[in-house]
């Protein structure tokens, strides 16, 4: 299983966010899992392939090259693909994967979160999509993403599109637990009713 995961590059922050990125990596190596991250050595995203390097697993890293001149890359992942620039990144770390994790982050865990979000309400992506809830960190984002709904900018169906766990071990049983999203997405894309 090939998984997109998408973290922030703060190494300031409440160490139980590093520590849940470096758990995720061991974990989804020893299930034989693929990580595809953004590359860098730093914060939530080195802790992910760190953890998952210590456990011998595949990670691949997705960077643009102004990332690599300033020397942002993981210097232990080989498998790194130098892109031209963030549009590019964000849209290799999704395809083919089959399936999103969002641990905490900034504002660029959310572009990418929310992209991958509506990708999947035009029907152009129709894998699991999970948000690693630790310290309650996707909370609020998940109580405004019920006003969005309740507000009518999104249909009630749409709140199927992604889900929350609160533990690393959660993850994989939920994204193995998750449908394929609706194949007629596009059909209920808008708001109509």
């Amino acid at each position: 299983m090939r998984i997109c995961v998408y973290a922030a590059s703060s190494a300031h922050c409440d160490r139980a966010y590093i520590d849940a990125a470096h758990e995720l990596g061991r974990t989804l190596a020893r299930e034989n899992c693929t990580i595809v991250y953004g590359g860098g050595a730093i914060g939530l995203m080195g802790a992910l392939a760190d953890g998952a390097l210590a456990e011998g697993g595949e990670v691949v890293g997705i960077i643009p090259r102004f990332m690599t001149e300033v020397e942002w890359q993981h210097p232990r992942v080989i498998n790194l693909d130098v892109v031209e620039d963030m549009r590019e990144r964000k849209h290799r770390l999704l395809t083919g994967s089959d399936a999103v994790i969002a641990l905490p982050g900034g504002c660029g865990t959310l572009e990418e979160l929310f992209e991958a979000i509506t990708l999947k309400r035009l029907g152009l992506y129709f894998n699991p999509i999970v948000l690693l809830n630790v310290l309650d960190f996707y909370a609020p984002l998940q109580a405004f993403m019920q006003q969005v709904i309740a507000q009518r900018f999104m249909n009630r169906e749409h709140a199927e599109m992604w889900s929350l766990v609160d533990r690393v071990e959660d993850a994989l049983p939920r994204i193995r637990a998750t449908p394929r999203w609706r194949e007629d997405a596009r059909a209920m894309a808008a708001v109509r009713t």
